[in-house]
């Protein structure tokens, strides 16, 4: 999810990091386009707190910074898994001698070392009603006895047959069925390692109050901004451009090379802006106040000197990077399939109704206008939940879906007996933001020409995304208009959006259910990429379509901006905040 208005509220400062850097420290000013509502690993669903999460804690895995496609490499593990014959058994031996960061939580303020034990409670987390975490979606029915421990009550002193610590540094992981993305969860900012102490100690302010063993340690964090300063206990672990997936050939403008064999993090400081205004970002950014952007669509024509593929002008590019790249995820609105009112209905007749009306707003829907006006023309519109970056797409395969057809639209609504007086109020939500009024204002405009009153449009705005998220969470926002960020490069992780068991407040936020498409997911969700695979997905991506359960969709381009005194190269993807590790600015010493 990719769209917040900062909090009103504070949420305060955190663990004490001491004095911190000195006058002439080495900071990094990232700005985002929102903020989190949590950095507890378990209510980190946003991109937002994805970035700061994977700083402030470990994660057994990662991505490899600079492969493309996107490769694992250990992080707080010591090597990739050692997986059985039968792909359900994996052992995971942690690093020795990695500390938490000192904090009161722990016996005489002194951080300990990070263990198995700690993997394990950290992954329980997720099942316990008490943390209230949003990311057993991951891991429900796939690890052997956890929705049993869950259903059980949630003692943590109980074992779990697939989720033990063999020793200190061990960790074992049974599954009740091969998934071969299994490891990709453990890189989630969801299965970051946190300690007891701290959870217990502080609770609901673990939000606001990071203990963790990453590369940064928090000093601050409000509506505003994040500060955190380089955990000088941190692994010295020297970097190296072959392990890191440098390419010669599309890297080499970037200064990479001046990195190897320094130990990250390279800036004292990470300083991270949360501006959810697109103008007062770029005001923000041209003013020096930061050094990076995602630079916002209404400045393309500003920024771009052409557009396929992305380049700056000359004047832009002497003095900034620019890099670009297709999202790996789709921007889209879905249905609320709970709610009778449009979704699923008990009576078939009423269900086919239903149908009907909202195949009528898919197609009243201008795909073409809505990339235009918010997208600079340069998103990619296509059918469906499999976005164009991932192999398992095919050009044009239903692009019925996304041709605005208001004929067809009007002709659905009157044939099905949806006439202005019975038509049901839609409620459309959003975070407040001047973006996104305006896209309600267009989600009505192509309404209202396929003849639904506007007055049965109404806006349902919330003042922080985090308010939002938990409304439509909890079935309370009829149209939900938001965007998916994968959190790991294979299309099973788009295709379980729509997934029976995931629905709200899992990660299917449609409450779709069909138990078709259930079934071939319960199938295809074990195998390996193949053919067959392929094939299955693609159905139920016709599926999706053809019970018209979102208005769908469009994969963003994204282009980033940098002072070029910053070598790096950004990511909104995979690698998302992990970067920020091996973030240098120049004139820095080695």
């Amino acid at each position: 999810m990719t769209r917040l208005l900062p909090l009103l509220l504070l949420l305060t400062a955190c663990s004490d990091p001491g004095a911190g850097p000195s006058d002439d420290a080495v900071t990094y000013v990232h700005a985002m386009d929102g903020a989190p509502a949590s950095l507890d690993p378990a209510q980190a669903s946003s991109v937002y707190a994805s970035f700061l999460v994977v700083n402030l804690y470990d994660t057994l895995y990662r991505y490899k910074y600079l492969a493309r496609p996107y490769e694992l490499t250990p992080n707080l593990a010591a090597a990739m898994p050692e997986v059985s014959a039968d792909g359900l058994t994996l052992t995971i031996r942690l690093k020795p001698g990695v500390r938490y960061i000192d904090d009161p939580a722990f016996a005489g303020g002194r951080g300990r070392e990070v263990t198995a034990a700690d993997v394990v409670y950290s992954l329980l987390r997720h099942f316990d009603p008490a943390s209230r975490a949003q990311g057993a979606w991951l891991w429900q029915g796939r690890i052997e006895g956890i929705d049993e421990w869950k259903a059980a009550g949630a003692d943590y002193d109980n074992p779990v047959a697939g989720l033990q610590a063999l020793d200190t540094h061990t960790v074992q992981i049974r599954l009740t069925r091969p998934y071969p993305q299994f490891v990709h969860t453990l890189a989630q900012a969801y299965s970051a390692v946190v300690p007891r102490e701290a959870v217990e100690r502080y609770g609901r302010e673990l939000g606001s109050r990071a203990v963790g063993s990453g590369p940064f340690m928090l000093r601050s964090f409000d509506s505003a901004r994040a500060v955190m300063d380089r955990n000088p206990a941190f692994r010295r672990e020297p970097f190296d451009l072959a392990r890191e997936g440098y390419d010669a050939g599309s890297q080499s403008q970037y200064e990479l090379e001046t990195l190897e064999g320094r130990a990250p993090p390279f800036v004292d400081r990470l300083e991270v802006e949360f501006i959810a205004e697109d103008a007062a970002r770029w005001n923000a950014f041209r003013g020096g106040q930061v050094d990076f952007i995602k630079v916002p669509a209404a400045q393309f024509d500003q920024v771009l000197a052409q557009r396929e593929p992305p380049r700056a002008t000359p004047e832009l590019a002497a003095e900034y990077h620019l890099s670009a790249e297709r999202e790996s995820g789709f921007v889209y609105t879905n249905f609320d399939m709970s709610n009778p009112a449009i979704g699923h209905h008990p009576d078939p007749e009423r269900a086919q109704r239903n149908r009907a009306l909202r195949c009528a707003i898919v197609n009243g829907f201008d795909w073409e206008a809505r990339n235009n006006r918010f997208y600079s023309g340069i998103g990619k519109v296509f059918p469906g939940v499999i976005p164009p970056t991932t192999p398992e797409y095919v050009e044009d395969a239903g692009s019925d879906y996304i041709q605005r057809d208001v004929e067809a639209a009007r002709t659905l609504l009157s044939e099905h007996g949806w006439n202005a007086d019975n038509l049901p109020v839609l409620e459309y939500g959003y975070p407040a933001s001047v973006t996104e009024q305006q896209m309600f204002e267009q989600f009505r405009s192509f309404m209202a020409d396929i003849g639904y009153p506007r007055e049965r449009i109404r806006p349902l705005s919330f003042a922080t995304f985090g308010d939002y998220f938990g409304a439509y969470s909890r079935g309370e926002v009829m149209l939900i208009t938001s965007s998916w960020t994968m959190d790991y490069p294979d299309a099973e992780n788009v295709m379980q959006l729509f997934y029976g068991p995931n629905a709200a407040p899992g990660s299917n936020s449609a409450s779709y259910h069909n138990p078709q498409y259930d079934a071939l997911y319960d199938r295809a969700a074990p195998m390996a990429p193949s053919p067959q695979r392929t094939a299955s997905f693609q159905a139920m991506n016709r599926m999706i379509m053809d019970d018209c359960a979102s208005i769908t969709g469009l994969a963003r381009t994204l282009v980033f901006m940098w002072n070029r005194d910053a070598r790096m190269l950004p990511d909104r993807s995979f690698t998302g905040g992990f970067f920020l590790r091996f973030v240098d600015k120049a004139g820095r010493d080695g």
